[in-house]
């Protein structure tokens, strides 16, 4: 149970949802958005959230949309991980998903929910900055479409009374070749350590992770190390390793140099199956 009461309200479209919010916001209410509210209870039990009206927007069309239009797929926010997994129409986003939390949870979080988390991990975001997806946003000033690079650095960047509809991927980064791994420190339980999701597109490996700083990143200075293909695996994952962004966690979940370690050791298989590249 939450420690506090709050209107719920269930808006049908997008419209509705953004005004709803305005209205809300103008009462003091401090609404919040909501579709799966796995986070919404998690981190309101220890007095970390908190509102006084929730607005669900499972119920609008463009938020439940799984269709390929054109050259692109269209996955929207209130999908559940589940439905993703079940579906499997972004192989390299059904593997990362498929390790996010248990099954029961997944079938409760949402897509927008993992990628809008409070939580640092958001591992569902890693397979759209490799694929340079785009990400369609509706608010007061109307629906926007952005390159999810621009929105996105570390966490997804929304302003007042905004929320995440959908994302668009282009069909040929999800026929790519992928690997994704997830590493926790207590085998099959507990939070993740590390998770690798990385693909190869126009010859050259992409990489983005998740757990090893307080924010998922795809890094091109740590892509430019990693397709320097005249150098030895070593070098290359050094080198990698060498421009990494800051800080890096240390925390009981992992110091930093086991972080690193687990790490080091990911980028290695990231290269062996992608890249063909022989390990001594």
């Amino acid at each position: 149970m939450l420690p506090f009461d709050f209107e719920y309200y269930k808006p049908e479209t997008l419209q509705e949802a953004v005004e709803l919010y305005q209205y809300l916001d103008e009462q003091s209410k401090q609404p919040m958005f909501f579709s799966g509210g796995t986070e919404l209870i998690t981190l309101g039990r220890i007095d970390l959230a908190y509102t006084e009206a929730v607005i669900d927007i499972k119920e609008i069309a463009e938020c439940r949309v799984m269709q390929v239009s054109g050259d692109h797929l269209l996955l929207g926010s209130t999908l559940t991980l589940t439905q993703i997994e079940e579906a499997n129409m972004f192989p390299l986003l059904t593997k990362t998903a498929s390790e996010v939390a248990d099954h029961s949870a997944r079938g409760k979080i949402t897509l927008g929910g993992n990628i809008c988390a409070r939580i640092f991990y958001r591992e569902a975001v890693l397979p759209f900055l490799l694929a340079d997806s785009q990400v369609v946003i509706a608010g007061p000033d109307g629906g926007k479409v952005a390159a999810i690079h621009e929105v996105f650095q570390g966490e997804l960047s929304l302003g007042r009374g905004e929320f995440l509809v959908q994302t668009a991927t282009e069909s040929r980064f999800i026929r790519a070749p992928f690997f994704s791994v997830k590493r926790r420190q207590q085998w099959d339980t507990g939070y993740p350590l590390i998770t690798v999701a990385a693909l190869k597109i126009d010859q050259e490996v992409r990489v983005a992770v998740s757990g090893l700083c307080p924010f998922p990143f795809r890094s091109k200075e740590v892509e430019t190390a990693l397709n320097k293909s005249g150098q030895s695996a070593e070098a290359r994952v050094d080198g990698a390793l060498a421009v990494l962004p800051k800080p890096i966690l240390n925390d009981v979940e992992g110091s930093a140099e086991y972080r690193l370690f687990v790490l080091r050791n990911l980028l290695f298989d990231v290269l062996a199956v992608l890249d063909g590249v022989r390990i001594r």
